[in-house]
């Protein structure tokens, strides 16, 4: 577990309608934060991060979809339009924020913290899905994001307890097992 040197509960977002808050709203709830993209092929798995909110929100799990186009222009909608292709598609009930960046020099004060607090994702074969990638396009250097769909799980105190590849799925039971430790804590 990985202790966030800005609290992540003091970082400023704004909801995908436009309204500024911070994640103080969910302090006490577990989150699975992740950066997502309307046309990426990892894109299904916006399915499985819904079941994994309606499975696990009654015990305090919040799951927090925040659209980047970072990476291949996969994310290029205007958040009106992101948040519509979410709900009609997927049935995306769990928050969505507005479009941010999470690579480079322009990265959101949340994405800085996420990366600092836990440099390294866990993936299920290592280089594999990197390597796959440069095929397709220049994959983000380590410590940053990898590409869309990269899970941050934050514990109920604010701390960035597990960090998941994108080609580790919402409903791998990797991350079905760290979620029900981080609830369970």
């Amino acid at each position: 577990m990985s202790a966030i040197s800005t609290p992540i509960f003091d970082i400023p977002v704004h909801r995908i309608t436009g309204e500024g808050i911070s994640l103080a709203d969910y302090r006490g709830k577990v989150l699975l934060i992740v950066n997502v993209a309307s046309k990426c092929g990892l894109t299904p798995q916006y399915d499985a991060l819904e079941k994994l909110y309606t499975r696990f929100q009654d015990s305090g799990l919040v799951v927090l979809g925040f659209p980047a186009n970072d990476f291949a222009g996969q994310e290029p909608g205007s958040n009106d339009e992101i948040q519509t292709f979410c709900k009609s598609t997927f049935g995306v009930n769990f928050p969505m924020f507005q479009k941010i960046v999470v690579t480079g020099p322009d990265t959101h004060p949340l994405y800085k913290a996420l990366i600092e607090a836990h440099p390294k994702a866990t993936a299920t074969n290592p280089g594999a899905f990197r390597a796959k990638l440069e095929t397709y396009a220049p994959a983000n250097p380590e410590p940053g994001v990898l590409w869309n769909f990269e899970k941050f799980l934050i514990d109920r105190n604010g701390n960035v307890a597990a960090r998941f590849s994108p080609e580790v799925t919402p409903d791998d039971p990797i991350v079905v097992a760290a979620i029900e430790a981080a609830l369970a804590a």
